[in-house]
């Protein structure tokens, strides 16, 4: 005869594996970071510093990566909590789980994860407006919607702090909605952006081989759809109140960071473009520069340790072409 205990199960089984995806999530996070991290400290094959806007880039993965791992830290201690240190609680393991920000080291992951992700949105803006030539247009629309984001997660966290149950946030959905708008929004501009240069220059040179701007399209449109596809699952579970929403919570952002890191890696290591490239003799040399951040500048005839970004670089320099 087996004994069901009064409470729910799902609940608790969610949370449980919701924990268990975030470990697999924070060790392919791990992983990558690692792997980032060692492309970016390669030197030149002969000599030379490492350049500036590399050191920038290994600023970028160690803070995300420590952020990251307190969080990570922290979610995980609070499940030994739950189902050890504090079982015998009123309520059980359920009552902990929906009422986890009455224990500060919920409220310090959650902080943790809102700063991470400051950051990335950072690298994403910062990539479309030196594609966009810094364009008011593009700028201003993209930083208001960036500015709320930050304001919305600050007013989450100043609710959680309080002890209020995680689905009785009701900003937290806006919060979600736009940051993922701001990774949609970018995806669709940088994209339009560099198809419109393709096509232009197609018009100009007939003879022109566009499989660069190709290839950057859809390392673009790869990392965005990473995350985009976790993050609206969990949007929806999150506003019909589903146990849904555990299973994506603890990794959202360990998605969005590997997201980004596999950009770098590609990059780093010169990947961005296939080996069938070298062998069109008689394709013209392109370049696409994306400084900054996140892109190298990409030649079709140069070894992987000459594709190197240009943080300070133009924006996309095909040819002398005015763009509009």
């Amino acid at each position: 005869m087996s004994y069901t205990p009064q409470t729910d199960l799902w609940l608790e089984r969610s949370r449980l594996d919701g924990m268990m995806l975030g470990a697999v999530s924070y060790g392919g996070f791990f992983f990558l970071t690692v792997q980032a991290a060692t492309a970016l400290l390669r030197r030149p094959r002969y000599g030379g510093k490492i350049a500036r806007h590399r050191v920038v880039l290994l600023f970028y993965i160690l803070i995300t990566f420590m952020l990251g791992t307190v969080g990570f830290a922290a979610n995980a201690r609070y499940t030994e909590m739950i189902w050890i240190d504090l079982r015998d609680a009123p309520g059980g393991p359920a009552a902990l789980i929906d009422d986890e920000f009455n224990y500060k080291i919920n409220v310090l992951a959650l902080t943790c994860y809102y700063i991470m992700e400051w950051f990335m949105q950072v690298l994403l803006l910062h990539r479309c407006f030196v594609i966009w030539d810094w364009a008011r247009y593009v700028t201003i629309p993209m930083i208001t919607l960036y500015i709320a984001m930050i304001a919305m997660s600050i007013i989450v966290l100043i609710e959680a702090s309080t002890g209020i149950v995680w689905y009785n946030i009701n900003i937290e959905l806006a919060y979600l909605c736009i940051e993922v708008g701001l990774t949609v929004i970018y995806t669709i501009l940088t994209a339009n952006r560099l198809l419109v240069i393709r096509n232009q220059m197609k018009q100009i040179m007939p003879e022109y081989d566009s499989s660069t701007y190709d290839i950057v399209v859809l390392v673009v449109i790869e990392s965005a759809v990473l995350y985009s596809v976790f993050a609206i699952i969990f949007i929806v579970s999150f506003a019909l109140h589903s146990n849904v929403s555990n299973l994506c919570f603890l990794s959202i952002s360990h998605v969005q960071g590997i997201a980004q890191l596999l950009i770098i890696i590609r990059v780093a290591r010169g990947q961005t473009y296939t080996h069938e490239w070298s062998a069109r003799v008689a394709a013209a040399p392109t370049t696409v520069a994306f400084s900054g951040t996140v892109f190298d500048s990409i030649n079709v005839e140069a070894t992987p340790e000459q594709c190197d970004a240009q943080l300070h670089a133009p924006v996309v320099s095909m040819a002398e072409v005015n763009l509009p």
